[in-house]
Parts: C-alpha cells; structure tokens; sequence
C-alpha cells in the first residue's frame, strides 16, 4: 500500500511565505506525476501545480509566480513553495501522486490534506 503524508500547512500573514511537503511511502516501484491541488470553504476543487516524472511543470493562473512545483525522487517527495500569499490562497491542500507499485498498474493517491490559511 501505497500513503502520502503532507505537512507544512499553517496561518500567514497575506504576503507570507509556506513550503508544503508531501512524502509518499510504502510499495514505490517509481512515481509518475505528482501534483497539488487546493479546495477554498465556498469553492471547487482547484488543480495549483503539476509536476511530471520529466521534469515538466503547469501553474493554474492564479498562482502562477508565485508558487513553484518541485520533488525530490531519491525522498519520493513533492514539495510546493508558496510566496506573496494571497487570503484568497486560503484552502486545503491534498497533494497527488500517479504511482507504480510492483506487480501493479500506476494509480493515484492522495495525501490527507494540510490547512493553509492566509490572513487579511
């Protein structure tokens, strides 16, 4: 079995930075892509970054310049650093990962969301 164990989440002052960590476990034969995603009290579900096993990074627009993707394979961990942070940054967030397990197909998992909240 495969977890994500997320951490980095806290209260900020608008302007503020955060680093969020997510780290996956378990039965790894290697990971595809790993992304975060946000959900805001009131809002949908919001796709924030994705990065693939390549290398390759996409920003929703909204945080685009001042969030940045990254990962470390050897840990097997997605980080995303978040700067000038905005109240309207305030949100769950899950990170994902698409992973292959041995003997198995890829699948996606899902970390058990870290709070961020931004103050005006």
């Amino acid at each position: 079995q495969v977890q994500l164990v997320e951490s980095g989440g806290g209260l900020v002052q608008a302007g503020g930075s955060l680093r969020l960590s997510c780290a996956a476990s378990g039965s790894i034969f290697s990971i595809n892509a790993m992304a975060w995603y946000r959900q805001a009290p009131g809002k949908q579900r919001e796709l924030v970054a994705v990065s693939t096993s390549g290398g390759s990074t996409v920003y929703a627009d909204s945080v685009k310049g001042r969030f940045t993707i990254s990962r470390d394979n050897a840990k097997n961990t997605v980080y995303l650093q978040m700067n000038s942070l905005k109240p309207e940054d305030t949100a769950v967030y899950n990170c994902n990962a698409n992973i292959n397990s041995p003997g198995s197909w890829s699948r996606d998992y899902w970390g058990q969301g870290t709070q961020v909240t931004v103050s005006s």
